[in-house]
């Protein structure tokens, strides 16, 4: 079959974006390459293995799964369904991060990322912050594993630890960066994230706290004189979060940002001017 037939083959079945998606990938080629080479006859392995994730597709799989990688912050990072989907707020996060890390500290900096997964937040501080010491916590050992991948796919010198987040961790860290779980117990969501994307990376609690809680009340003694916790936040949980930064760091500025869409879904506490 051609590419042509291949995304017609597709479109019937998927969303046209994803039917091109699927074969660029397995082309190892840009998706907007697909239209200089319509003509192009495709060798029989590929067409049975295209039809083979077109059916995955179909049956609902996220498409970052099907395919196995997705773009986090210009780098490409192995997914599976051990690991969340990284998405385009968890990137607003990293960004905001590094300018705090470049116009606000001035010192060589120690960061944890905690509740890591795929290790897309941890890896991308690490490669734009390459004098950084960064530390990367999951209680997964599956997740884990992809984190071990990925860090080793982009050549990256960085700690993995087998951990419940701060639990028996005695060093200090100027960044303590996070996106844990924060889906209340009785939240909808949509199904293709509930039936996929693993529930313990997906929860947190009846009011989507636990784990922020389980982080603030402990963290004090994890600050260096000069810190920053950024948090990854649900839309509807800035007003108990600040309440619980205060409760926890009284002292601290504590500031919520909006992602590109205009919600609430950024939280950073700090001692210093940000």
């Amino acid at each position: 079959m051609t590419v042509d037939e291949l995304i017609v083959y597709g479109k019937k079945y998927i969303h046209a974006d994803f039917a091109k998606m699927l074969l660029a990938d397995l082309l190892n080629i840009n998706s907007l390459e697909l239209l200089t080479m319509l003509d192009y006859k495709v060798n029989d392995d590929i067409v049975a293995l295209y039809k083979e994730k077109v059916d995955k597709v179909k049956e609902k799989n996220p498409i970052q799964y099907v395919i196995g990688n997705v773009n986090f912050y210009g780098n490409t990072f192995i997914v599976n369904k051990n690991v969340l989907i990284p998405r385009f707020e968890t990137e607003e996060l990293v960004e905001n991060v590094l300018y705090y890390a470049n116009y606000v500290f001035n010192e060589p900096l120690d960061i944890i990322d905690l509740g890591t997964g795929s290790g897309c937040i941890g890896l991308t501080l690490k490669k734009e912050l390459p004098f950084s010491k960064v530390t990367m916590v999951d209680i997964s050992k599956d997740a884990l594993e992809v984190a071990k991948k990925n860090r080793d796919n982009l050549n990256l010198d960085v700690n993995i630890i087998e951990n419940n987040m701060l639990d028996g961790i005695t060093d200090k860290y100027n960044i303590i960066i996070s996106n844990p779980p924060y889906i209340k117990t009785d939240e909808e969501i949509e199904d293709i994230v509930k039936n996929n994307e693993p529930n313990i990376a997906l929860y947190g609690g009846v009011d989507g706290l636990d784990y922020y809680r389980q982080i603030l009340e402990k963290v004090e003694a994890n600050l260096k004189e000069n810190y920053l916790i950024a948090f990854e936040i649900g839309d509807t949980l800035k007003d108990d979060l600040i309440l619980l930064a205060k409760k926890y760091l009284p002292t601290s500025k504590v500031i919520c940002k909006k992602d590109l869409e205009g919600r609430d879904r950024m939280i950073f506490i700090s001692n210093m001017n940000i």
